[in-house]
């Protein structure tokens, strides 16, 4: 079994295209610019979700297409909302009532979408594919409000991506959300950090 799984991975890797490398490094470059609340990141966040967007619709995870068409809006409305003048936000949390509609509305939400994707037929995860592009949704919206369980969020999201491409055969776009999933546990005790500093500095 491990064999197989090592020559699975070997092999996915071999035949990855070009555009999912450049996805991989530009998604890597986001994570860890907007970690250090570095303004461009948002930029190579664009870039990385665009490319994503169509390998997702290839591999049959039509919602994901769909949540990385939004990170690409959303990347657009980042860099907007932190090029204001006077935007620069300080680290916050967002209160439960918050989270507690939000994972509702994603639950909710992904149930109804999952009837219609499989009446349809067009994936292969209905339920997981639709809620893991709700979370995503309200993940890069707490990103931009400085929210610092964004990461969190993003910890959920990156360890069922990693399981949904490469059970579609995206071995490269797995092992991109392996490193997501890494640098979102840091970015979740570094900006808890930061938050803390923050805290005993005013």
């Amino acid at each position: 079994m491990p064999e197989a799984f090592a020559n699975r991975l070997l092999e996915g890797i071999r035949q990855t295209p070009a555009a999912e490398w450049i996805a991989v490094a530009a998604g890597l470059i986001y994570v860890v610019l907007i970690m250090r609340q570095r303004r461009l990141g948002w930029v190579f966040g664009g870039i990385s979700a665009a490319i994503l967007m169509v390998l997702a619709a290839r591999a049959r995870l039509p919602m994901n297409a769909l949540l990385q068409a939004s990170y690409v809006i959303a990347a657009v409305y980042g860099w907007w909302a932190w090029s204001r003048p006077g935007s620069e936000r300080p680290i916050a949390f967002w209160h439960l009532r918050g989270h507690a509609l939000a994972l509702v509305i994603c639950v909710l939400a992904s149930l109804g979408l999952a009837q219609l994707l499989t009446m349809e037929g067009t994936s292969a995860f209905p339920f997981t594919d639709s809620l893991v592009a709700c979370l995503g949704l309200v993940a890069t919206w707490m990103v931009a409000r400085v929210y610092v369980e964004n990461w969190l969020y993003w910890i959920v999201v990156d360890t069922v991506s990693i399981y949904l491409f490469f059970s579609q055969g995206l071995v490269v776009a797995s092992i991109l959300y392996v490193l997501f999933l890494v640098i979102a546990t840091v970015g979740f005790f570094n900006w808890l950090g930061k938050y803390r500093r923050q805290a005993r500095s005013q």
